[in-house]
């Protein structure tokens, strides 16, 4: 994103993340270009938190990262015996209880979930590589802006493991059943035309103007009301739930929320 008159000061700096904050627009910036960006469970507490502390005033979030690779995926220290330091290992969570696995795997969900919330709109500006938990964090917001040179990979399947950071979702809503599986099950790269072309990214422009296209698509959305935005979303994120039936009411009501609020009547 284009640079403001001036710099914030970080709402959170830690563990490969920063967050910062100006007026309406929130921005995420992963921050170990010389490990492309790795990540790691401190990283995903980090993202979470990142996500906890957004003020009120935040509409837009902007999800990017230092250097050539948005991220390249799980840091692989995960799949040594030692793991990270204070962390149990993937070995150590295989020879656990179920439930103790399933509370793990949830915990680390978290820093996916909140880019959906109704109340913001997020913007994912990917360069370079996207792998895996990579790909899945870009999958994560609502909107993805890509450098022509984006690589974007899931490559779990490869490794014997499954998508498990919330991803599967968005891409088969995105790209549909088939061409989901295929990415999947072959690992293989999806480049900036076809994602455009398939839905994965909204917009592909040179890696120089990256920056600049997320900031003019941010500006964009801020200058529709807020509420109206908060309405469309939710109807759109809702639809694929709803029968065509369903829809149209929702719809109705959503409209009529909207009009009462215009005309001062609403609650």
């Amino acid at each position: 994103m284009a640079s403001p008159a001036h710099d914030p000061a970080p709402a959170l700096d830690r563990d490969g993340v920063r967050l910062t904050v100006d007026d309406a627009i929130a921005t995420v910036t992963l921050t170990n270009p010389a490990k492309r960006n790795a990540q790691s469970p401190a990283l995903w507490r980090a993202l979470t938190e990142a996500g906890r502390l957004l003020p009120g005033s935040v509409r837009v979030v902007v999800l990017r990262a230092e250097g050539k690779s948005f991220s390249a995926g799980l840091d692989r220290q995960a799949f040594t015996p030692e793991g990270f330091d204070g962390e149990p290992s993937f070995i150590d969570l295989a020879r656990g209880g179920d439930a103790e696995l399933d509370a793990t795997i949830t915990e680390y969900q978290e820093a996916f979930t909140w880019w959906r919330r109704s109340d913001i709109l997020s913007v994912a500006a990917v360069q370079g590589h996207a792998i895996g938990a990579g790909f899945q964090l870009a999958l994560a917001c609502d909107l993805r802006v890509v450098a022509d040179d984006v690589q974007f990979a899931m490559r779990e399947t490869s490794l014997g493991l499954v998508p498990d950071l919330t991803g599967t979702h968005p891409l088969v809503s995105l790209v549909g059943y088939a061409r989901a599986l295929e990415i999947c099950a072959t690992g293989r790269f999806v480049m900036a035309e076809e994602a455009v072309n398939t839905g994965l990214a909204n917009l592909a422009v040179p890696a120089d103007q990256l920056d600049g296209a997320v900031h003019d698509l941010a500006s964009a959305v801020l200058a529709a009301p807020r509420d109206a935005v908060i309405e469309t979303k939710a109807l759109l994120q809702g639809a694929q739930g709803r029968d065509y039936e369903a829809q149209r009411a929702a719809e109705r009501a959503a409209q009529g929320r909207r009009l009462r609020d215009l005309a001062g009547l609403g609650e």
